[in-house]
């Protein structure tokens, strides 16, 4: 994979640039923190070299100044929110949360339940994080959030909320997901240690938009595409422009919502330390692109994906037409078709010959593979072999997997799993290679090459099985799917 992104110079910039903020104010600031802190595989995506624990990391570097709060909204409780990524309820996350951050050293000193009214899941989850030793504050429903700005800054307002007791110059501010109140958890914070007499600041970490790259650049695209469902848009950042007559990118919730936060800033403080939503931010990232083109190259790939994962979720009803009209729209900005992913038409084209589904990969190399369904193996398993054969060297005809192995696994499967496809799914195929692999020198070999598959491009000609969208993602291959259902014939 081509690198594009200095991630060791994004560290160094990044800590250093939260710690001069921190010394800005009275050696305290809230940091919301947007997007994903573990697995953020959209930003290794199109910032090739952008390690997917580059936060994690990042905040282990500042762990001696650094506390973490976590915050859901007790709305989300109530309704069961799912952490779509995960398939997991958001107060599941905030136990897996704490103890991923635990297991890497950071101090998680409390959880935060927003927009409370007495729900009764809400008090439960309450009940049950402090029987395990976790302190957990309640803020409530303010009417007329976010514009009564005089009840909002008030004793009734900020004020009716639990006070957060944390002991360090860093609060991280995190959440399950969006919407879970971590901005006004931030400010509720600001305005009870104003009343303490403390100074404290608040700034802003989200990786996209950047802020630092133009508007139409394909890597901010790709941030349009990737939230194309929650109608983020990218814009100029009006705010900063007038201030000091320079372009920077921003969102549109953030620019809609400034002229609310700087009144709400000199409600508190007299008056704002900031002139734009840019000044919030705190993001280096644009600054370690190392090679523009290669981020170029990913991002627009992965617009192309999101474009068919949008198909995908239109066939199964879980997203409208218009998300995947947007992505189109997002598309033609960047000048880009379906054309551009190789991939693609390869795969299409040798289902079209086999008359079976069939899945093509791309190598670093550019190098095509393609593989189809067979009596022993779907489109994606015999791909996958073919693509390990090649780079071990290995002729195609050779069986690094004896037939003979495989059908007791397809007679488990229908006879006693009760299945109704005998073919072997990419786990179960990687499953029987490694079997193989002990007492077969070219069976050892295809597997060892299987960590050259991460950052490659994938597709098939007919919709993925959840099995083999999971094993493509934990081998690093980026893989899209025609929005078509596998026949019968086929399944």
């Amino acid at each position: 994979m081509k690198i594009g992104f200095d991630n060791e110079k994004y560290l160094k910039m990044q800590s250093e640039h939260i710690r001069e903020r921190i010394n800005q104010f009275d050696n305290k600031l809230y940091l919301e923190f947007g997007g994903k802190l573990f697995d953020d595989y959209h930003a290794a995506r199109v910032l090739p070299g952008f390690a997917p624990d580059s936060k994690l990391r990042l905040l282990k570097q500042l762990s001696d100044q650094a506390e973490i709060v976590i915050v859901i909204s007790a709305k989300d409780i109530e309704k069961n929110k799912i952490r779509g990524d995960l398939g997991i309820t958001y107060d599941t996350d905030v136990l897996r949360l704490m103890d991923s951050y635990r297991e890497n050293g950071l101090f998680v000193g409390s959880v935060v339940i927003t927009q409370y009214s007495g729900q009764e899941s809400a008090s439960l989850f309450k009940h049950r994080l402090e029987n395990m030793g976790i302190r957990v504050y309640l803020h409530y429903c303010i009417h007329g959030y976010p514009s009564n700005i005089p009840l909002i800054v008030s004793d009734e307002g900020y004020g009716k909320n639990d006070y957060i007791e944390t002991s360090r110059p860093l609060v991280i501010i995190t959440a399950p997901g969006p919407g879970s109140g971590k901005m006004a958890t931030c400010l509720s914070q600001l305005y009870h240690e104003h009343k303490r007499g403390i100074h404290a600041g608040y700034a802003k970490f989200e990786t996209f938009p950047v802020w630092n790259l133009p508007l139409k650049h394909p890597v901010n695209l790709a941030y349009e595409a990737a939230t194309a469902d929650l109608n983020d848009i990218n814009m100029i950042d009006p705010f900063h422009l007038e201030a000091y007559g320079k372009t920077t990118v921003n969102y549109n919730r953030d620019v809609e919502i400034f002229p609310v936060l700087n009144t709400i800033f000199e409600k508190i403080y007299g008056k704002s330390p900031y002139k734009s939503p840019t000044d919030m931010g705190v993001n280096m990232a644009g600054n370690c692109i190392c090679d523009d083109s290669v981020c170029q190259e990913a991002s627009k790939q992965e617009i192309i994906r999101r474009y068919y994962d949008s198909l995908n979720s239109l066939l199964k009803g879980t997203c409208s037409e218009e998300v995947a009209q947007k992505i189109e729209l997002l598309m033609n900005q960047a000048g880009i078709t379906i054309a551009d992913r190789h991939v693609v038409a390869a795969a299409l084209d040798r289902a079209k010959e086999s008359g079976t589904p069939a899945a093509a990969l791309e190598l670093e190399n550019g190098h095509i593979i393609t593989g189809k369904t067979g009596n022993l193996l779907g489109s994606s398993a015999a791909l996958l072999l073919n693509v390990l054969k090649d780079l071990a060297g290995i002729e195609h005809e050779v069986h690094i997997i004896s037939p003979e192995s495989i059908e007791p696994i397809q007679k488990l499967k229908v006879d006693y799993l009760k299945s109704k496809n005998p073919r072997l799914h990419t786990d179960e195929v990687l499953i029987a290679l490694s079997a193989s692999a002990a007492s077969n020198p070219d069976a050892k070999l295809a597997l060892e090459q299987l960590p050259k598959l991460a950052g490659c491009q994938a597709h098939t000609s007919v919709m993925l099985s959840d099995v083999d969208i999971r094993i493509f993602k934990r081998l690093g291959v980026q893989v899209t799917c025609e929005a078509v259902l596998e026949t019968n014939n086929h399944a």
